[in-house]
């Protein structure tokens, strides 16, 4: 049995992969900072909860998922430090953790997202694209964040980034559109016309659980639908399956009263596609944004 460690594991995504861990008789330990508060979740029954590395046992395999949510908050100064914290520096304690192991594990899985490319408009983005412009904070996010995870590579470890596109299921994004869609209050942001790269939260841990039995592969992979869409075809989607209107538009400009310099990102897009997952054999269950809502959407 294949011992895996998880930081971040009582997360939207890491409460979906631990469970289908535990289907696949994996022995899993989760690093929390609040394991006293998830003993008694279901999800957790069988799992190991610390708040510490040095409790946890030799590991074969560690998916990094850790880190402040990016759309808890506007992005202040204050919030950009915690983001940029909470993720490199657990990751570089990872590192140090993993060399002081006589057992090294032999893959990490890493967080990243696809705030890696920047802000690019229309233009098609693969895992073979550049970084986006260093002056977007996402950018050098997830660029710090990589090049941290990458040095395990140093000690023997394979390591897989992935560069996550906008998860929907019962929790997150989604949850947020849909309320004011529910009210009749639903439509695009700014022109429309910016791509939207998404996943479907069951496609998002299929590919997860791909990389880790896929001992030969490595590198970084865009976790994302194979079909993203526009802002205005996401909203026509979501009306559709809610029988609302969509008539509403959010304006650029208070858009970036409410989010700041997030808004940079929601209005310009992102068409972010899977290449590399693709080319290695992975299927998707969910490609299109309306078999993923149909799923997804009562």
């Amino acid at each position: 049995m294949s011992h895996i460690l998880i930081t971040g594991g009582t997360g939207f995504i890491g409460r979906n992969l631990v469970p289908v861990l535990k289907e696949q008789h994996f022995d899993v330990t989760v690093l929390t900072r609040s394991p006293e508060k998830y003993r008694a979740y279901p999800t957790f029954n069988g799992v190991s909860l610390t708040s510490s590395l040095s409790e946890v046992a030799p590991v074969d395999i560690v998916v990094n998922l850790a880190g402040a949510n990016l759309s808890a908050k506007r992005w202040s100064d204050n919030y950009k430090q915690e983001i940029v914290e909470s993720r490199l520096n657990l990751t570089e304690n990872l590192l140090e953790w993993i060399k002081g192991q006589s057992k090294k594990p032999h893959t990490l899985i890493s967080g990243s997202a696809i705030g890696y490319y920047g802000a690019r408009g229309n233009e098609e983005l693969n895992e073979n694209s550049t970084s986006g412009s260093a002056s977007e904070f996402q950018v050098r996010l997830c660029s710090q964040w990589e090049d941290a995870a990458y040095k395990a590579e140093s000690l023997g470890v394979r390591v897989c980034c992935v560069r996550t596109g906008v998860v929907l299921g019962d929790e997150g994004a989604l949850q947020q559109m849909l309320t004011p869609f529910k009210f009749g209050l639903g439509g695009k942001l700014g022109s429309g016309n910016q791509y939207f790269s998404w996943i479907h939260i069951k496609d998002h841990i299929r590919a997860l659980m791909y990389l880790i039995n896929r001992q030969d592969l490595s590198g970084a992979f865009n976790l994302t639908a194979p079909q993203p869409v526009t802002n205005t075809q996401l909203t026509k989607a979501l009306g559709k399956k809610l029988n609302r209107p969509t008539i509403a538009t959010m304006p650029a400009f208070a858009l970036n009263i409410i989010v700041g310099e997030m808004a940079k990102i929601l209005l310009t897009g992102q068409r972010v596609l899977p290449k590399k997952l693709e080319e290695k054999g992975f299927t998707f269950e969910y490609p299109t944004i309306d078999e993923a809502l149909e799923d997804l959407i009562d």
